[in-house]
């Protein structure tokens, strides 16, 4: 960890070490010292940035962030558009502040607006709320694939793309779906620590590791859950049908009590949805942290391929392929900070292959005809064209495996049933909605809605900020 001052701005830094762990402290500066960067994420073209930015620049370290100062030195606000990665950065000069965050925004950005003591107007930013939250006088999510310099205001650089897709055979979109996917995955396995993968035994984790297996010399996987869930029994399945060293954690209703809060708390939502989620996600990073200090996981997959239920709805397929756009746009702020929050509170890094840039451009021209396809027994089969991509992978059962939510494959749903009933048996939800926020929607989001202003000065300032899972599904 440390600080860099200046005139224009102070930023700081405490680190999860995952490439050059030794050499790469930050905040880390260019050669003469008159800039500095603090940095969140990898940069998965950091090798071929460095050996063309060695021709023009002396690196201190083999870290990837020092890259992406050095290529900023070079080409100005262009930067971000030039990295393949996950990122959140802030970069400071002599006399001024530039932020960037990643396309999709998988790693986390937040800024808010203030006065100091002196009366100087202030912008502050952090990787969470909790940090900005009562010292600043307002508070925002930075927007995904955005970059803010201090001298012009915040400029988009990307968006997910929404053109129609592409007319090809069948085959020539499975091919082309099976090969991007290995490119993103062994893109994803750069690291100067072990990389393991989360394995809940359905088809989006299963596939991951086991393209990730084929590269490497020896995988951990992780899975969690009730004793005999669904989940648990699939995972060993594909754990053992591709030879991964498999670990498992088998939550109790006690545990999940006593941890609720702390993963609200963490999570800094208290969207029903979200947290059921997230506590099988909180048990899997603590175990996954225990073995190894990168993790892959399948995030993305059901907005790329229509993998929900609610896609099922839907019998038009250029309305179903807006959605699909529409719903990568908005995974910053449901799932992947669901993933970012609970892995990194047991200071592991989260990566998502599904969602690198290139990968998603590939999946968006695929039509919405192969990805929900009318089986021959009259079912509705999701994420198709992955499924068919990949069914050399795994077991055709786990390839065919019907889709379920964390929170239900891991058996969370049925713990919480018996986890909960005390909890909430003092909970008057009219009453809750009428004193404190109407927008809740049961007695069990009452209890994480109360579990989240516990934590907090000022909850106010979080909760604007917090994300509706049902709210989003736009059909």
């Amino acid at each position: 960890s440390g600080l860099h001052v200046q005139p224009s701005g102070v930023i700081g830094q405490r680190r999860l070490a995952i490439m050059d762990p030794e050499g790469g402290a930050q905040p880390l500066y260019n050669e003469t010292r008159s800039a500095a960067i603090v940095a969140n994420g990898e940069i998965y073209n950091f090798p071929k940035l460095r050996n063309d930015l060695a021709q023009r620049h002396a690196f201190a370290t083999m870290s990837d962030s020092e890259a992406v100062l050095h290529l900023f030195e070079d080409c100005g606000p262009d930067t971000p558009a030039l990295l393949d990665g996950m990122f959140a950065f802030a970069i400071c000069d002599e006399d001024h502040l530039f932020l960037a965050r990643d396309p999709i925004g998988i790693k986390p950005l937040y800024y808010g607006r203030g006065v100091d003591p002196s009366g100087v107007p202030i912008m502050a930013f952090a990787s969470e709320m909790k940090p900005l939250a009562g010292w600043v006088d307002e508070l925002h999510e930075f927007p995904a694939g955005n970059y803010f310099d201090s001298r012009v205001g915040f400029v988009p650089y990307y968006r997910v793309p929404t053109a129609p897709t592409v007319e090809r055979t069948v085959h020539e979109h499975v091919a082309l779906v099976r090969k991007g996917l290995e490119d993103a995955v062994t893109s994803h396995l750069m690291s100067d620590v072990p990389v393991g993968a989360f394995l809940s035994g359905g088809l989006d984790s299963s596939v991951i590791a086991a393209i990730a297996r084929q590269h490497l010399d020896e995988l951990h996987t992780f899975s969690v859950g009730l004793a005999g869930s669904r989940d648990i029994v699939a995972a060993r399945r594909v754990a053992a049908h591709i030879g991964s060293i498999h670990h498992e954690y088998l939550m109790t209703p006690a545990e999940v009590v006593e941890k609720l809060p702390e993963i609200v708390q963490a999570l800094e939502s208290f969207d029903q949805d979200l947290v059921r989620s997230a506590i099988p996600t909180y048990f899997c990073s603590r175990l996954a942290a225990q073995h190894v200090k990168v993790i892959l996981t399948g995030e993305g997959a059901d907005e790329l391929f229509a993998g929900y239920a609610y896609h099922k709805t839907v019998s038009d397929p250029a309305t179903l392929h807006q959605e699909l756009c529409r719903s990568v746009a908005t995974l910053h702020n449901i799932n992947l900070q669901r993933v970012d929050r609970l892995t990194m509170r047991h200071s592991l890094e989260a990566r998502v292959p599904f969602l690198a840039t290139d990968f998603i451009a590939l999946a968006l021209t695929v039509p919405a005809e192969l990805k929900l396809k009318t089986m021959p027994d009259g079912r509705l089969m999701e994420k198709w064209v992955l499924r068919t991509a990949c069914e050399d992978l795994l077991p055709a059962d786990i390839v065919w495996r019907d889709k379920e939510q964390f929170d239900e494959g891991s058996g969370t749903l049925d713990l919480l049933g018996e986890a909960l009933g005390p909890l909430l048996e003092g909970i008057d939800l009219q009453s809750y909605r009428a004193s404190v926020d109407g927008s809740v929607r049961s007695a069990e989001e009452a209890l994480y809605h109360r579990m989240l202003c516990d934590g907090y000065e000022r909850p106010d300032m979080i909760l604007r900020n917090v994300a509706r899972w049902t709210e989003d599904r736009h059909l």
